[in-house]
């Protein structure tokens, strides 16, 4: 048996087949797309039916060492969005969001509109007893910020299933240099914190940047991740550890628009957009998985 908090190097297929009897309650995977990215080691240039067969492989490994009530995120791109869909329908999983993650600029393009979203699948095993801390990842409401209505919920809303958070943009200082294709801790902490409790154990297959072990850490999480090239395991333990010894305190979740909203002195509407239409002409562009 593997031991928890800790990224292994090696197939995740394989790994995964050591994992039974852990009880990890939340997997988050962002598989290779199949676009001809230029990974360290993996073949990122597959054939169709030889991605699909790969793809039901480590899905239904992933399945195998859920718990009953826990929850499967997925992240893909258009090309094989559909088909993660109906492989999941066949392993028995339910799904409860198809979330758009819109990562405010993409590539360019000549001959048709530039892709600047990502598909986050969220499954859940059994339709009727999973985890959603709602209450961890609530925000400020329309009838909050714009109309002064009385009748809003003081909480704030459930976020709804278009994310707006910015990928990892060379420029930043979050940015790990030796990974392009970083996932943005901020979306890795709504998913945990809506998916997990303190102390739940959180798995990812493809571990890359290291992203979902290093906000599972910070949030008081335990983590397991697997990775195919052992210079990304490497950095992956080595980013954790210096990121630990900082002693980071919680992570928040909030996009962009959000935090903007609550550093206004009183209700905004177009104040908000207009400052974050702003922001979004200002950065970067970059590759079409390289967040």
């Amino acid at each position: 048996m593997l031991k928890i908090n800790e990224i292994y190097h090696g197939d995740c297929i394989k790994l995964l087949g050591q994992v039974k009897g852990l009880p990890v309650r939340l997997i988050f995977a962002d598989p290779p797309f199949n676009i001809g990215y230029a990974y360290d080691i993996y073949n990122d240039n597959k054939k169709y039916d030889e991605y699909c067969d790969w793809t039901r492989q480590w899905m239904h490994a992933c399945r195998e060492v859920l718990t009953p009530d826990g929850s499967f995120y997925i992240a893909i791109g258009d090309d094989y969005a559909a088909e993660i869909r109906m492989f999941a329908r066949e392993l028995g999983l339910h799904l409860r969001n198809w979330i758009i993650w819109h990562y405010t600029f993409g590539q360019q393009t000549k001959m048709k509109f530039a892709r600047a979203h990502t598909h986050i699948f969220y499954f859940v095993a059994d339709p009727k007893n999973f985890l959603f801390n709602d209450r961890e990842i609530r925000v400020p409401s329309a009838r909050q910020l714009v109309y002064n209505d009385k009748r809003a919920d003081s909480r704030g809303k459930i976020p709804d299933d278009v994310w707006r958070y910015s990928r990892v943009c060379g420029t930043f200082k979050e940015r790990e240099g030796w990974h392009n294709c970083q996932m943005p801790t901020k979306l890795l902490a709504r998913i945990i914190k809506t998916s997990s409790n303190p102390g739940d154990l959180v798995l990812d297959p493809f571990s890359g940047s290291g992203t979902t072990a290093l906000t599972a850490a910070v949030l008081k999480r335990n983590y397991l991740a697997f990775d195919l090239s052992e210079t990304y395991v490497v950095s992956a333990r080595e980013r954790i550890a210096r990121t630990l010894e900082q002693e980071p305190g919680d992570l928040d979740c909030d996009e962009p628009i959000f935090i903007l909203a609550r550093n206004q002195r009183r209700p905004v509407g177009t104040n908000v957009v207009r400052r974050t239409k702003k922001l979004e002409l200002s950065e970067n562009k970059s590759p079409e998985k390289s967040y």
